[in-house]
């Protein structure tokens, strides 16, 4: 078992749905402030960003299913990122927790965007880090998320790297291959140059993912088209694949609470130029046979995000963009100054409002 950091207890906590486990600082009748982890990691990545969290706040940080110490119960991912998302909403009943304030990570981020059309009402104020677009990650084209093919060729379970999912399975803690959980959470996690602490309890906490059809990356099906796979419906990979997961339009959600959206400028997995994208991959010969511009373009990832939080606030809702420079796809980790002074902010902002 990983070694938390002073200051931090845990304990599992049993829901409706899933016995999930909870990491926590601060008093017990504290505003609660509750993060949620990416894929690939768990709770114990957010541990620093909850130290710092000062009074009257209280910090909350569960494990995803088949992440850390919550149960591994399967994913369906037919229900996109819903899962995630119902598990929260049960984790928060059983804490008694009518409301909080939501921070999501990379995919968390995708999840609090489907708990925001969920149960807006339980939503004290929102903020996303590097989030996946709200179309998913792969297979899509354009601002507004049109598919690349009808069955999403080139996401879900198949785009993962069986490398990197072999050296997960067998509790790879070493640097000798770029495929080493270690190497890419210094190279893609956080902008390369900066090492996070506690690094030691971040790579176990990689090493936590369950991995298998029922978990990550998941399963894959065959296609004709580009690069050869589509999206299964099973496992973590395919709950984003835009066939499954696709938040098009906020502007029915109310009460509408005040968004902050948070990234860092140079993040190599969540960008209009993802190393993670296969049809990026594709145009930078990469990956070979790529169809081409007007049938495969790169994702615009961050791009979609924007669209679909100008609706939002169009709509009524308020969103503020805010960006990091020098800073990769865990602005939390490599600039945590910045990162909780805007979070903090943010924070306050809401309570005023």
């Amino acid at each position: 078992m990983t070694e938390l950091m002073a200051g931090i207890t845990a304990r599992r906590v049993s829901t409706a749905r899933v016995v999930t486990n909870v990491l926590e600082v601060g008093e017990p009748d504290g505003v609660p402030v509750v993060f949620i982890h990416g894929n690939v990691s768990s709770s114990l990545f957010w541990q620093p960003t909850m130290l710092a969290l000062p009074a009257p706040f209280r910090a909350l940080a569960p494990d995803l299913r088949g992440f850390g110490a919550t149960d591994a119960a399967p994913v369906d991912a037919t229900r996109g990122l819903r899962d995630f998302a119902d598990d929260l909403g049960a984790l928060l009943d059983a804490l008694e927790l009518p409301e909080a304030h939501l921070v999501g990570w990379s995919m968390g981020g995708g999840v609090l965007l489907q708990y925001l059309l969920d149960a807006p009402g339980r939503i004290a104020s929102l903020t996303l880090v590097n989030p996946v677009s709200p179309f998913g990650f792969g297979g899509t084209k354009g601002a507004h998320g049109e598919l690349c093919t009808p069955d999403a060729a080139g996401s879900g379970g198949g785009s993962a790297n069986p490398g990197f999912v072999s050296r997960l399975a067998a509790g790879d803690i070493g640097d000798e291959s770029p495929l080493s959980p270690r190497r890419v959470l210094l190279a893609h996690y956080v902008k390369e140059g900066y090492v996070p602490e506690p690094l030691e309890a971040m790579v176990q906490s990689m090493l936590s993912t369950v991995t298998g059809d029922d978990h990550y990356p998941g399963t894959a099906a065959p296609s004709q088209n580009w690069p050869g796979f589509a999206p299964g419906d099973r496992g973590v990979l395919n709950t984003m694949a835009p066939t499954h997961f696709r938040i098009a339009d906020l502007g029915d959600v109310n009460p509408k609470p005040p968004l902050l959206w948070i990234r860092g400028a140079d993040d190599a997995i969540v960008s209009d130029t993802s190393l993670y994208d296969l049809a990026y991959l594709g145009s930078i010969g990469a990956i070979p046979d790529w169809p081409g511009q007007e049938v495969c373009p790169p994702q615009p990832m961050v791009t979609q995000t924007r669209t679909v939080l100008d609706g939002y606030d169009k709509s009524g809702g308020r969103y503020t963009e805010m960006v990091i420079p020098d800073s990769g796809h865990a602005p939390h980790l490599d600039h945590p100054e910045q990162f909780r002074t805007a979070l903090l902010a943010h924070l306050a902002s809401a309570a005023e409002a």
